[in-house]
């Protein structure tokens, strides 16, 4: 019988510093979009602020993963967390010192979106350093059950802080937690790589390394291209129209019920999937993604409260599912050495579509109105999850487990695709 991952002395540390960073971070936009707006009185200045962290991340996230490949992941994340600490602390000086200036918060905003860059790459490489390769998806179950809880109860935890307290507070606490997670990382005894048997390389050699893996790989930029579809439709639409639509048919306090009822879903089904076997699991996790657009159509056909909560749930089981299936996929069958900056081009793709549909829904809406933009933005999500299985390459991917031998060396730089 297996041991269970809470055995593993490295996997206990790093679960432990993303339980701390993660909720630190799930409390850290409402506070930070109470204390830019109560100390600026200026909507236009969060905006700035918000746009500033975006910028660089989408600027450096393709070095991020080249270093994040190049340098030991463990170094890389502890630097990142301490930068982090720095820059979200220098946020909560200006608040609760009353010193607010849009130009220094925009600032430590876009150095943090820079770090960002570098942590979401390290981030997805450093599991399978973690964890032997068949327990993989029950690493990604347990972290993504974190990630998920976090998502309820920060969200509440800032918003009571920020009522009696301000955001300056808040983000204090997000800050020490960027610190108390970089001790944990610190504690990491990752085994030393194996040196390359090919020379080193500059960093944008590196870079464009990653983009000839990324563009080898059909399963993993056939599914990439979708989850940018997606992202364009979906997260605009539902952050900037959801709250709208749903005030107009059951009232404002039905939005943060339909909201709580998604999270409970993601949490609900990333538990589940800590002892779920699927011997094709990421056609199972497209397959599941489509009813991340129930919500959207749901809005579309102006449901009221009953049913967008219970659809918000089922929405929720497949989005967790979906985004477990692909974390697993990405850890088990690309290279590790190369994992980052494949990780690197599939993050690029889907943040830069969010600002883009950010940005054209409210257009959209004013020219047709919200509840169709609603309906036509869910069947664009679901016919974009399940297009990618139209690819042999994605439908055929098998579980580690299915698979002992692994497909790592059939995709190794240098070597022709299966």
């Amino acid at each position: 019988m297996r041991s269970s991952l809470m055995r593993l002395p490295d996997f206990r540390w790093f679960l432990a510093a993303q339980a701390v960073s993660l909720l630190g971070s799930s409390m850290a936009p409402v506070a930070l979009a109470f204390g830019v707006l109560d100390a600026s009185g200026s909507a236009a200045d969060l905006g700035v602020v918000l746009t500033a962290h975006m910028v660089p991340l989408l600027a450096f996230l393709l070095l991020g993963g080249a270093v994040a490949d190049r340098l030991p992941r463990r170094t890389v994340l502890v630097a990142a967390h301490l930068g982090s600490a720095l820059t979200q602390g220098g946020v909560a000086v200006l608040l609760l010192t009353g010193r607010y200036a849009l130009l220094p918060v925009a600032a430590l905003g876009f150095l943090g979106g820079v770090l960002a860059a570098f942590t979401t790459p390290a981030l997805r490489g450093i599991v399978p350093q973690l964890v032997p390769r068949d327990r993989v998806r029950q690493a990604n179950a347990l972290l993504a059950s974190v990630r998920n809880t976090t998502k309820i109860l920060g969200p509440s935890l800032s918003g009571i802080v920020v009522a009696a307290a301000g955001g300056g507070p808040a983000l204090a606490f997000d800050a020490l937690t960027y610190l108390l997670a970089a001790v944990f990382l610190a504690r990491l005894s990752l085994p030393a790589a194996a040196p390359s048997p090919r020379p080193p390389t500059k960093v944008l050699s590196d870079i464009r390394d990653g983009w000839t893996e990324f563009l080898r790989l059909r399963w993993v930029w056939t599914v990439s291209l979708g989850f940018c579809v997606i992202n364009l439709v979906q997260v605009g639409t539902w952050q900037i129209l959801g709250p709208v639509l749903t005030r107009q048919l059951s009232g404002e306090e039905t939005w943060g019920a339909v909201l709580s009822a998604r999270g409970a879903g993601m949490l609900v089904v990333s538990a589940l999937m800590y002892r779920l076997v699927v011997r094709h699991l990421l056609r199972l996790g497209q397959l599941m993604s489509v009813l991340g657009a129930l919500p959207l159509l749901a809005l579309g056909a102006h449901l009221h409260a009953p049913w967008l909560i219970a659809i918000a749930f089922v929405a929720g089981l497949g989005s967790s599912f979906a985004a477990v299936s692909w974390e697993t996929s990405l850890q088990e069958h690309v290279p590790p050495q190369v994992l980052s900056r494949v990780s690197s081009y599939d993050d690029l793709l889907s943040y830069v579509a969010i600002p883009i549909g950010q940005l054209g829904v409210g257009l959209l809406a004013d020219r047709f109105g919200g509840f169709r933009v609603a309906a036509a933005a869910g069947l664009i999500y679901a016919v974009a999850a399940v297009v990618p299985l139209a690819s042999a390459a994605v439908r055929r991917l098998p579980h580690a487990q299915d698979d002992p031998a692994g497909t790592d060396g059939a995709h190794l730089l240098g070597r022709s695709p299966r």
